[in-house]
């Protein structure tokens, strides 16, 4: 009979400089920090496993996270974004400067300048559409209004005469007591959006994500527009560099495709990633639940499809490869 050692539970930080056949890690809350997992998911040699707790029966109440869905994933993920790790000054710096000249930073003031550049232009549509002075003024006041704004300018990218569009989607049928009339005028902009095909695209995005804003007459804001713009440009180039010379994990998806084809996936992808905080080793990352962000994430999966090389062409590089044979 193989004699057992008995193993009594020990927090991760108890654990480090341990080492054991087989470790079993409880991974409970998102609030642990990734250093703390690393310590917990290294200390066996043979094995490590972690199990994760998704009810929250067992949190303190400082723990729990109404904003986020207790899954496995989620949990995991919220772990791997929770640096418990003291940085340095530097480190400190340039993690601030990452963030503010991010994608995400840079289309956020893009679009709350562009929402405010255009507000007479919207007004003026709105009131086509038979709203009155008072619903108009209600709804620039919501949240939503800037998401509106948002969809009305990508889908005047994609093609859609919103000129026509909005004023008939607000005639479309009675807002009497609707409480949330911007989520009600994207609901039906949506639905028509999906129902005919636009015409040949119109207006560029910007970085391949950002719909342009057109028809600003105000100088100062067309300037603080263009700004933004250029320096969203600025930093894709980057990303895309960084990309290539230092390839992450996600970029061996893309191996396989003609030079031309995989610049410019390298590119969409960054892009994404940059716009939308997606650190996972697959290149989108899971499929989101947000309307703006599935709308970058089909068109950017879309691109990685339609590049994709025919498996069999990749299997016969690689034979080729092996025997030292080319065409």
């Amino acid at each position: 009979m193989r004699l057992q050692n008995l193993g009594y539970a020990i927090t991760a930080h108890r654990a480090q400089g341990s080492t054991v056949d087989t470790a079993h890690a409880i991974v409970h809350s998102p609030e642990m920090t990734r250093e703390s997992l690393y310590v917990a998911m290294t200390r066996g040699r043979e094995s490590n496993r972690a199990y994760i707790a998704t009810d929250q029966h067992h949190l303190e109440e400082h723990q729990h996270r109404d904003d986020l869905q207790m899954t496995a994933r989620s949990i995991l993920y919220g772990i791997l974004q929770h640096v418990g790790a003291e940085q340095s000054a530097h480190e400190t710096t340039t993690a601030e400067q990452d963030m503010w000249g991010s994608l995400a930073q840079l289309a956020a003031e893009y679009d709350t300048i562009a929402q405010e550049a255009q507000l007479d232009r919207w007004v003026t549509l709105l009131e086509h559409g038979g709203l009155t002075p008072e619903a108009i003024d209600d709804l620039v006041e919501t949240e939503s209004f800037g998401i509106l704004t948002t969809d009305l300018r990508r889908l005047e990218a994609d093609g859609h005469d919103i000129n026509d569009l909005l004023p008939r989607i607000t005639l479309a049928g009675s807002i009497d007591g609707v409480e949330d009339l911007g989520s009600l005028l994207r609901y039906r902009i949506q639905k028509v959006a999906a129902t005919y095909q636009p015409s040949a695209r119109r207006v560029s995005l910007i970085a391949g994500l950002v719909p342009r804003a057109t028809g600003i007459t105000d100088p100062a804001m067309q300037q603080a527009l263009q700004e933004r713009e250029q320096l969203m440009q600025q930093r894709l180039d980057a990303l895309t560099t960084t990309a290539i010379e230092r390839p992450e994990p996600w970029m061996r998806t893309l191996d396989g495709m003609d030079p031309e084809a995989r610049l410019t996936a390298v590119r969409a992808v960054a892009a994404y990633r940059d716009r939308w905080g997606i650190t996972s080793t697959s290149p989108l990352g899971p499929v989101p639940n947000d309307d703006a962000q599935r709308v970058d994430y089909e068109r950017a999966r879309g691109l990685l499809t339609n590049h994709q090389p025919d498996p069999q062409d990749v299997a016969s590089g690689a034979q080729q490869r092996r025997s030292g044979r080319t065409l």
